[in-house]
Order: structure tokens, then sequence, then C-alpha cells
């Protein structure tokens, strides 16, 4: 078993190295817009699962999953070779949804600030 400080460095290479292929190395199309957010490894080392996001929705979002758990096994495989382990962990990709969650929360935030405006604006014009 892994301690935590060498999990979250070999995470943080490993996130390194597949936002790397795909900005180089992978030639499908569906993968141009992916941004690795986070990578958590498992205690043995056994699997990794990489957070990605992306600024398509509906279904090109589901072609840009299908393109990353296509690309997995070739991604292992490069990664194999470029980081010093003993075991390469399978990856496994999940869609990021806290951008999303922050985008809503920030709508609602604007939206709260946007009704209490006209009750300053009219409170500052009686009292002047």
């Amino acid at each position: 078993m892994a301690n935590a400080q060498r999990l979250r460095r070999l995470a943080d290479q490993i996130q390194l190295e597949i936002s790397a292929m795909l900005a180089t190395e992978l030639r499908d199309p569906r993968l141009s817009l992916v941004t690795i957010t986070e990578v958590r490894v498992a205690q043995d080392l056994a699997h990794a699962r990489v957070y990605y996001t992306t600024l398509l929705d509906g279904a090109a979002r589901d072609d840009v999953a299908r393109g990353l758990e296509r690309s997995s096994g070739f991604m292992r495989s490069l990664l194999g070779r470029r980081i010093r382990t003993h075991v390469t962990p399978d990856l496994h990709f999940e869609y990021d949804r806290s951008i999303e969650h922050g985008m809503a929360i920030d709508r609602l935030i604007e939206s709260a600030i946007a009704e209490e405006r006209p009750d300053q604006a009219d409170d500052g014009a009686t009292a002047g």
C-alpha cells in the first residue's frame, strides 16, 4: 500500500501525462476539447479514476466519454512507459460535474444580487 503523499504525486504525474497525450498524441477529434481536472489513484495502485470536463454537452459529451474509454488502453500503455511504478493503474474516466455545479451556484448568486439591487437603488434614490 502506498502512502498518501506518494499517491498524490502519482496522481499528479498521471494527470500531466494524460493531458499531454490528449494535446499531442491522441488523434481522436472527439477528445480535442477535453481537460483533465483531477486524478485519484487507489491505495493498491491498480486503478486510477480520471476526472475530466469538456465544453461540449449532450450527445457530443457522450462521444467524448466513448472516445476516452476507447483510448484508455493506449493511454495506459504509454503511461506504463513514462511513469516509474510497479503497477500501471487501469484508467477509469468520469465526467467532472463540479464546474457545472459551480456555474449553477454563480448563476444563483448573480440572480440574488440582481434581485437585491433594485431595492438598494430605490433606497438610494429616496434618501438623496
